[in-house]
């Protein structure tokens, strides 16, 4: 017996302000919807997303769609799968491609890579457009990587070909890193303000990280030490750079390079592959790893342990029986660029004049993280160092939902484990029917913004991340409670105090814990941040410092002095849970009060 009676939904006047729809709500019954519950239940939920896009301030998500669903809605009407390779049409005809190459080309021009696409020239870009956000692009480096190193078939071998722009000099023998036990074992190593999903994919795809073998295979060998230097266990991630506490919590959130480098070296030593993934734009933070300083201090490990390029064998020739050999780089350097990726190269593009006020000093310059990066080796020429970028197009672009791009180059490409003849396109991407709308929104907005307006739109969340940053100091000095503040050099991200439940709910703010005493739980420090994407304005932060001003539970961390009129002041107040920031046709909310003006260039 089929049961078709549903629960009822709640009354709109039993609903508390800001609550979540409720699943009864849309419920559907055996006989379906007559056409104004449809559409009552469509209405509910646009009114819930309508106002929480407005509130949004805590996560890597623009709002601003930039008119993209008036002029492509008209796609909705037909089932797009980009099946299979970008690069071959397929079998399967209603694709949208050619727009997804278009876009690989766009972003191989700004990250340095040799394009178009071309399956003939090792030195030509590959990627595609993701169907999730950057954790498939993490994801597929990372297979890409693994099956690379470890010595599985290529899809174009390069036997006796170098894999470098110089001519081969001597393979060296007798180096673990070539001829080793543990020459087809990768290590992984990331920092521990690296995303979370990277835990997640070492897992699912078996990749070792340097933790696990170090716990395994060199027990009390660990070559980090403590602050007295004493000895160390492995930690779980590579370190990130301490702050003035000595510990990383209140640090900028990069990866501790000295440490990475004794950790590379040690591996290194005993004849792993490397894989090494760096942030650009971390999850909490904001940071951007100094890519090149990266390179330049792992590059003459690499040299000295014969990383820098070797002869792998992967199975035997079918014709003549003898050992299918090609020659490859024994490292693998991967940027999550899931965030940075997509402003890094207009922040480059601002020019030296902008490099103090998006936060680095002159003299080193904005962050190179992209194909172009090149450095002098001693016996293989000018080497390309960076083997792979993953960025998400939800983030810093704006799409209606997750989607981003995978890029390498074509001398890294794996054979696929199958090759299914009846998709007519090689399966050489992570899934196999893939969202062919993605590239439509990527395609319109990168349309709609010359570089000059995408330079404007950095130097625009750059110049509010100051604003807030310094209005947050104010504040605590106005209502004399501690806040935290704090902005990472160069990030779109500023901070602070984590605020009662209600403005979390609100503002849809992330948060993160951490201990300012490591394995002292009454150290704990409960931070929340905001990220200054292109949809966020003064007039949003305004409404937030306003709210934050307010709130008890900031106002319960008032000194002594100030605990009475904070009480009194929260209590005359007290801020609503969902109220609509200015601009949505409601009052708005009073006025700042005056104060010094951060002044920049443009």
């Amino acid at each position: 017996m089929i049961r078709t009676e549903t629960l009822p939904a709640p009354a709109d006047h039993d609903r508390p302000a800001g609550l979540e729809p409720d699943a009864r709500e849309f419920a559907i019954p055996a006989g379906g919807l007559d056409q104004e519950q449809r559409l009552r239940a469509l209405n509910r939920m646009d009114e819930y997303l309508t106002r929480k896009r407005r509130h949004l301030l805590g996560f890597q998500a623009t709002q601003e769609m930039g008119g993209s669903a008036f002029d492509l809605g008209r796609f909705m009407q037909h089932n797009i799968n980009n099946l299979g390779d970008p690069f071959q049409s397929g079998g399967y005809k209603p694709n949208t491609k050619a727009v997804e190459r278009a876009v690989l080309d766009y972003y191989a021009a700004l990250w340095h890579a040799a394009g178009p696409h071309h399956p003939d020239d090792p030195e030509s870009y590959w990627g595609y457009v993701l169907s999730m956000g950057s954790t498939e692009g993490n994801m597929y480096a990372l297979w890409n990587a693994r099956d690379y190193l470890s010595g599985k078939p290529l899809i174009r071998p390069r036997a006796g070909a170098p894999d470098s722009r110089a001519a081969e000099p001597a393979v060296p023998t007798g180096l673990p890193g070539l001829h080793g036990p543990n020459a087809r074992r990768p290590v992984a190593f990331y920092s521990e303000d690296t995303h979370y999903s990277f835990a997640k994919a070492v897992c699912v795809l078996g990749v070792e990280t340097f933790h696990a073998v170090g716990v395994e295979q060199y027990p009390g060998e660990c070559p980090l030490v403590g602050p007295q230097g004493e000895p160390r266990d492995w930690p779980a991630e590579v370190p990130s750079r301490s702050g003035p506490s000595g510990h990383s919590w209140d640090g900028t959130g990069e990866i501790d390079i000295d440490a990475l480098a004794a950790l590379v070296e040690f591996f290194a030593a005993k004849g792993h592959p490397v894989f090494v993934s760096l942030n650009l734009g971390s999850t909490f933070k904001g940071a951007h790893d100094d890519v090149r300083g990266v390179c330049e201090r792992l590059l003459p490990i690499f040299e000295r342990h014969g990383l820098i390029q070797g002869p792998v064998v992967h199975g035997r020739d079918r014709a003549t029986g003898e050992p299918s050999t090609d020659l490859r780089r024994r490292f693998w350097i991967h940027v999550d660029g899931a965030l940075g990726a997509g402003y890094a190269p207009f922040m480059r593009m601002a020019g030296a004049d902008d490099a103090t006020d998006f936060g680095w000093a002159p003299e080193t310059g904005l962050p190179e993280f992209d194909f172009g990066l090149t450095l002098p080796t001693r016996d293989f020429g000018e080497l390309d160092m960076v083997s792979s970028i993953a960025m998400s197009g939800h983030k810093w672009l704006g799409a209606p939902w997750p989607c981003g791009i995978y890029m390498t180059k074509v001398k890294y490409q794996v054979a696929p484990p199958s090759q299914p003849d009846y998709t007519g396109a090689p399966d050489t991407t992570f899934a196999g029917s893939r969202n062919g709308f993605s590239p439509l929104v990527l395609w319109d907005h990168l349309s709609r913004h010359s570089y000059q307006d995408q330079v404007d739109r950095i130097r625009r969340s750059q110049q509010l991340a100051a604003y807030l940053e310094q209005q947050l100091r104010l504040l605590e000095l106005e209502k004399d409670v501690d806040l935290w503040p704090a902005r990472t050099p160069g990030a779109i991200t500023v901070r602070f105090r984590k605020p009662g439940p209600e403005l979390v709910a609100k503002w849809s703010l992330s948060s993160q814990d951490v201990l300012t005493v490591p394995g002292d739980e009454t150290s704990r420090r409960s931070y929340a941040h905001v990220f200054l994407m292109s949809s966020v304005d003064r007039a949003k932060l305004d409404a937030l410092l306003t709210d934050l001003g307010n709130d008890p539970v900031i106002l319960g961390t008032a000194r002594p002095a100030a605990a009475a009129a904070a009480a009194t002041a929260a209590g005359a107040t007290a801020t609503a849970a969902d109220q609509p920031t200015p601009g949505s046709g409601e009052a708005r909310p009073t006025a700042r009060r005056a104060s010094p003006v951060v002044r920049h260039p443009w």
